[in-house]
């Protein structure tokens, strides 16, 4: 039996041990976030975060997983006042129109979340260096500008 807990709440797997986290996010608990892209922990579509770090969940088996705290792109906004709150990393997407076809977003955008926690005023180099999930539609320029406006967004936040 394996224990983690995902998006806050305690679950408990009895299936196959080999079984990546990807599928028992998508088919069990009916979270569809974290898309599946190459099976091969290359392109970052499936990207969630384990114990607050970014990983690639296509190829993470979900015996490795016993007593993570696993956070998908549906627990990433915030309840307040009655209402939602986009994350920054949400809300600056939207208003730099970074997503085009949308299919690898959720995992760019947990992937810059991850990042942001680690270097919170990161340069190019260090947004080419860390961001390796892969656009089709080749909205870097976006993202990159997207990445920046976020890091002063949660600056901001901080401050205040």
């Amino acid at each position: 039996m394996i224990g983690l807990t995902v998006n806050g709440e305690r679950r408990r797997y009895d299936g196959d041990p080999d079984m990546p986290l990807l599928w028992y996010l998508r088919d069990s608990l009916d979270l569809k976030g974290a898309k599946f892209g190459c099976g091969a922990a290359l392109c970052g579509a499936c990207t969630v975060h384990v114990n607050g770090s970014a990983m690639r969940s296509c190829v993470a088996p979900m015996a490795s997983l016993d007593g993570a705290e696993i956070t998908t792109i549906e627990a990433v906004s915030k309840s307040k006042d009655g209402g939602e709150t986009l994350h920054p990393v949400q809300q600056v997407w939207l208003d730099e129109d970074v997503a085009q076809c949308g299919y690898c977003q959720t995992g760019q955008i947990m992937a810059v979340i991850d990042l942001l926690s680690r270097i919170p005023e990161p340069t190019d180099e260090d947004i080419d260096a860390n961001l390796t999930n892969i656009c089709r539609c080749g909205t870097y320029y976006r993202l990159r500008k997207a990445v920046h406006r976020a890091a002063a967004a949660l600056k901001e936040e901080r401050a205040s």
